[in-house]
């Protein structure tokens, strides 16, 4: 069906292609909430998956119209408006269409983002050929997203990472040292230029570095990521989920309670108490229930170490009176960030602490606990199936920590591929 054709198409086909394109671009930008949701788990992301795969699946049956309806939204300020183009190109052989979603895209960030998550949407055999193109071309940026699209797909990119970390684009190498944690390569990250990149004037490649090398085990890059913690960067929660899996249990607990004095960092406080993983610091989570700023991230962890369903146990109480997190409908509220709690039960402190007092017997002080058990391999891996996201996140941290030398498992792939990649481990 060529241009001319669409022009005389039925008006219900072209409302239905218009429908499914819209769709899409809807469905992928609720999917980046949904990664990080703390109440979706694998098969719920599953089931949003296949729907979403079901509008590009329409809109490939539609050939050349659809992708006349796809490209009227490539100018458009919008990055939810490029996955699905960007799908069709990648999986195409019309070099046009590929060529108009590239410009469309140009060299903004937000905008790849659709593009190296519609690399990673194609299975890797398909993709493989464009991500080889991107790693080869001039551009760094381009090369930055063929990067990035080789560790969602845990593709080790072999010379090209090598490559990306001594460029000259800071984007690129800093998306490369990341890469190097993801693979399971941090370890070579001592036989390369890691102080440098540990001091680097640029917070991402600073960060990328010691995340990757904090993962690998050594010990230098854990003080560099708790420094984004204590200035409260954007990288601070990133950086505290890797920084106190990575410290000796007594440096971690003492690091914990100096987060705890001050109002500025006690969230991180609560997060920190989570990730540890000890009993001893249940008590002290409880008591922060009846601080509404933190109630909800103190409940998320407590059962990040008891494993407790707070609502399923009729522990949750009811939303504190005026209180309010997020953007309010007043035009004269500055506060427009979005409620970083928002779908987390509010537990209520009476409750969960005589459900404490009954069941502390269970845990034993000192041992880190992960959703009840102790941490192990196998109580890792079982979470990776049945936990929600930001569980799931968690467990695949631990196990990579664990296993330094082997890619760590990611938890944000389509789920049919999770499904098949998690029954392997």
């Amino acid at each position: 069906m060529n241009y001319h054709t669409t022009q005389l198409m039925n008006p219900t086909i072209s409302s239905i292609l218009h429908q499914l394109a819209e769709e899409a671009a809807f469905l992928w930008h609720l999917r980046g909430g949904i990664l990080q949701s703390p109440h979706f788990s694998l098969s719920d992301l599953e089931r949003f998956d296949e729907r979403l795969e079901a509008q590009v699946d329409g809109l490939r049956v539609g050939g050349d119209a659809s992708w006349e309806i796809c490209r009227s939204a490539l100018p458009g300020d919008t990055v939810e408006g490029l996955f699905a183009p960007a799908v069709l190109a990648f999986e195409g052989v019309n070099s046009e269409h590929l060529q108009q979603v590239m410009d469309a895209m140009g060299t903004d960030r937000e905008k790849a983002r659709a593009v190296i998550s519609a690399l990673g949407w194609l299975p890797y055999e398909q993709a493989r050929p464009r991500i080889e193109q991107l790693l080869a071309d001039e551009s760094p940026f381009h090369r930055y997203i063929g990067m990035a699209a080789c560790a969602i797909h845990r593709h080790d990119p072999g010379p090209q990472l090598t490559r990306a970390v001594n460029d000259t684009s800071p984007l690129l190498m800093a998306r490369g040292l990341r890469a190097y944690g993801e693979l399971g390569r941090g370890c070579e990250l001592n036989d390369f230029r890691l102080q440098e990149y540990l001091t680097d004037h640029d917070d991402e490649i600073r960060f990328a570095a010691a995340w990757s090398a904090s993962l690998a085990g050594i010990g230098t890059a854990v003080g560099v990521l708790r420094s984004f913690v204590a200035s409260s960067s954007r990288y601070a929660e990133k950086a505290l989920n890797v920084s106190v899996r990575c410290m000796r249990p007594e440096s971690a607990r003492a690091w914990q309670r100096e987060l705890a004095q001050s109002s500025e960092t006690i969230r991180f406080a609560a997060i920190c108490a989570g990730a540890l993983g000890d009993p001893s610091l249940v008590p002290w989570l409880i008591d922060r229930m009846d601080t509404p700023t933190i109630a909800r991230v103190a409940g998320e962890a407590l059962t990040m170490i008891t494993g407790i369903d707070i609502e399923l146990e009729e522990l949750a109480g009811s939303r504190p009176e005026g209180f309010n997190a997020g953007p309010t409908d007043d035009p004269k509220d500055l506060n427009v960030a979005m409620d970083a709690d928002e779908n987390l039960p509010w537990p209520d402190a009476d409750r969960v602490a005589a459900w404490w007092g009954k069941n502390k017997g269970r845990f034993q002080s000192g041992t880190r606990y992960f959703l009840g058990k102790p941490v192990s391999p196998e109580h890792l891996r079982l979470a990776l199936k049945t936990g929600l996201q930001r569980q799931r996140a968690a467990a695949a941290l631990e196990l990579a920590r664990m296993n330094p030398g082997r890619p760590m498992f990611e938890v944000r792939a389509p789920a049919a591929r999770q499904r098949k990649e998690v029954a392997a481990i």
